[in-house]
């Protein structure tokens, strides 16, 4: 058997965030913001994740009452990229629509000025573990085999990777196995957008603006362009499963562009763990790209001499692994509009389930229960952060604590912000006081977080 060589390190970190996505570059930056010594892995060449890496845009809203639930870091990263001219408020208040090329510039020179250290196209391999506490992780690059030791970690992986490689319970999937359905996003650019807006204006789907636009089709569902989408069908442009699921948004900083919140992978491709299908997703996404693209070209004025701009490094994966923490986050959590002292994020997002065969959910956006008033909200525990069995290592993401129908609701990127921004503080606590996760109080972490602007 070969052995590999494997390089130390000369130092070591506060803390170490696996992942530097949605949720592990506010980790980041909060920790170092706390003057921990702070070091993200990341294995792609930027910081951001889906919503940078798989184009997911604009960020969906998270009110109550009409009042934004996620703000700390959220509320700064939206200042520096409408600074930037890559965000932009749109009509009806929502401040979620942003470019994400200028993303990656904001997360990291955040990241950069609060004195945090990003190790880029760096991969996570294996924790080293010892009665519950992590000493240190095995990372490859274009270095070979490498030790990364801190007293702390986040996986912010999006799929609990160190948590579960280090031994902690999940669960993955509904009670069938089956997760939610991957996407493959694109973006296409020459794009008449004016002439597009009145196209759909005048078919009934309303519009805020040629700059703010918003067009989606779902079979049965009643959109104006069912009928364009039946007839590329029957024409042979497109196949049946293309109209499972169709979304589209103009993008600020990025005129006459579209931002495609598809195609929806085929079913049998829904597991983001597994590498093989995460490979086939790419493949079959794609073919459908080049469908889409032939669509609107054929079928949409304003985009008969548009062009395929990108399409997305990263299949974008919606559920995989959830850890089972010291909480798990239940639907009725959320129904009935629980609260906790250990509070780190409010969420008021419906239960957003998107299924891998297009059927109809199993739970409405409106409802007898609290939640469905308009200043409802729920919160979610520290303790759906900290995985059992695990000292010293937090999650932070759509992998927290959670149930299936749960998760569905609290897997955007604002709360993810949050979870983050949470995750980085309570880390750099128990790091430099060198306790254990479980050894910060909740209230006080809570305290923290209301000190930085959380809306808590």
């Amino acid at each position: 058997m070969t052995a590999f060589p494997i390089a130390e390190m000369d130092r070591t970190w506060d803390v170490i965030v696996v992942g530097g996505g949605t949720a592990g570059a506010m980790a980041g930056i909060a920790a170092a913001r706390l003057r921990a010594r702070t070091l993200v892995v990341e294995a792609l060449g930027f910081l951001g994740g889906t919503a940078t890496g798989a184009l997911v845009t604009p960020m969906m809203r998270n009110t109550s009452g009409g009042a934004n639930l996620n703000r700390g870091l959220t509320e700064e990263l939206k200042a520096r990229l409408q600074a930037r001219g890559d965000a932009e408020i749109s009509p009806d208040g929502n401040d979620g629509w942003f470019n994400p090329e200028g993303l990656k510039f904001v997360l990291e020179e955040m990241l950069l000025e609060a004195g945090g250290e990003v190790l880029y196209h760096t991969h996570f391999v294996h924790p080293e573990v010892e009665e519950g506490w992590v000493h240190g992780i095995l990372v490859h690059n274009k270095g070979g085999l490498g030790r990364l030791r801190a007293r702390v970690f986040v996986d912010a992986t999006g799929d609990a990777d160190l948590a579960v490689r280090a031994g902690a319970p999940y669960t993955a999937g509904d009670e069938t196995g089956a997760h939610q359905a991957m996407t493959l996003r694109f973006h296409l650019g020459h794009v008449d957008l004016p002439r597009l807006h009145d196209f759909l204006v005048e078919i009934g789907m309303p519009q805020l603006g040629p700059r703010f636009l918003h067009l989606w089709m779902v079979w049965g569902r009643g959109s104006p362009l069912e009928p364009l989408f039946r007839r590329a069908v029957e024409e042979g442009v497109l196949l049946e499963r293309d109209g499972d699921y169709f979304q589209a948004f103009s993008v600020p900083g990025r005129p006459g562009e579209l931002s495609f919140n598809c195609p929806r992978i085929r079913p049998d491709l829904n597991d983001g763990t597994d590498p093989w299908q995460l490979s086939a997703a790419q493949v079959d996404g794609r073919r459908a790209v080049g469908r889409l693209v032939a669509f609107c070209r054929r079928y949409l004025p304003g985009c008969e001499h548009s062009y395929l701009v990108m399409v997305a490094p990263m299949v974008g994966v919606r559920e995989t692994r959830r850890i089972l923490g010291d909480y798990v986050l239940t639907l009725e959590d959320i129904l009935q509009c629980r609260t906790f002292p250990d509070a780190i994020c409010r969420n008021h997002y419906p239960v957003d389930i998107h299924p891998v065969r297009g059927e109809r959910l199993r739970y409405e956006d409106r409802g007898e229960a609290p939640y469905f008033q308009p200043e409802a909200y729920h919160e979610i525990p520290y303790r759906c952060l900290i995985p059992r069995g695990l000292e010293n290592v937090l999650v932070a993401g759509r992998c927290i604590s959670a149930t299936f129908e749960a998760q569905a609701s609290i897997r955007i990127q604002q709360n993810a912000h949050g979870m983050g921004q949470a995750a980085g503080v309570a880390a750099a606590l128990a790091a430099l006081r060198g306790v254990g996760v479980r050894e910060v109080d909740g209230r006080e972490l809570r305290e923290l977080l209301q000190q930085q602007g959380a809306y808590l």
